[in-house]
């Protein structure tokens, strides 16, 4: 049960990812965004940073890399891919999630813990979770501002693909509780089959109690449980 880190020139959690998927019990590697065989590897995680100094758009360089096919095909195969903040904008860039995500409202960088309700728990991230469940995990963006047309967004919601929304601490979805102005509240989403998701906030970093919250655990047992499942 292994995973592939990727790494991109600016990335910067990928220490984080491998320290906190090990923590769960997934062996992890670092791969560089150069690689194209991806073919001793069940599941992928593309981390937070500023992939390519985040030019032109973010995640629209990294998108281009070598290694996204070698990705893609992953994806196809059915296999866990999970992208983190800049991770999720790269998935949205190379088309395995719809949408973009843009500058926050405001036009702020968002540094702090946030809530967020479990709103599926039919995918990769949120399997091991329950629905309505409330996790607080640290955000850290400035381009996590998720939007994406009223047709792709109700079929999201149609389908249950919006797997995590942020919320105030009792759980509501409100305007108040939207850090970054996302549609819909929206800070987590997954595919049509569920293996390919991506959300802003960053689990990896609230995986012991020492740093202020351990609900990230569940986000990522989630993906070590999917792991399994692409193992077996």
């Amino acid at each position: 049960m292994k995973a592939a880190v990727v790494v991109f020139p600016g990335t910067n959690c990928e220490q984080d990812a491998v320290y906190a998927l090990e923590s769960v019990g997934v062996e992890a590697a670092l791969v560089w965004h150069r690689a194209t065989d991806l073919s001793e590897f069940a599941g992928v995680v593309l981390p937070g940073g500023f992939a390519h100094g985040d030019y032109l758009r973010t995640g629209a360089i990294a998108r281009f890399s070598p290694i996204m096919s070698e990705v893609e095909r992953l994806a196809d195969a059915g296999a866990p891919v999970l992208g983190i903040c800049n991770g999720f904008q790269i998935l949205c860039e190379a088309g395995l999630l719809p949408g973009v995500l843009l500058q926050n409202a405001g036009l702020r960088f968002i540094c702090r813990p946030v809530q967020l309700r479990v709103t599926s728990t039919d995918s990769i991230l949120t399997r091991a979770a329950r629905i309505g469940q409330i996790l607080e995990i640290p955000l850290n963006s400035y381009e996590g501002n998720y939007a994406t047309d009223p047709a792709t967004f109700a079929d999201l919601e149609r389908n249950d693909r919006i797997v995590l929304r942020y919320s105030d601490p009792t759980g509501a979805v409100t305007a108040q509780a939207n850090p970054n102005g996302s549609l819909g509240n929206t800070a987590g989403i997954a595919n049509r089959t569920g293996n390919v998701a991506g959300l802003m906030p960053h689990p990896e970093r609230a995986i012991e109690s020492v740093l202020g919250s351990s609900d990230g655990r569940v986000l990522l047992e989630s993906f070590a449980m999917s792991m399994s499942g692409a193992d077996g």
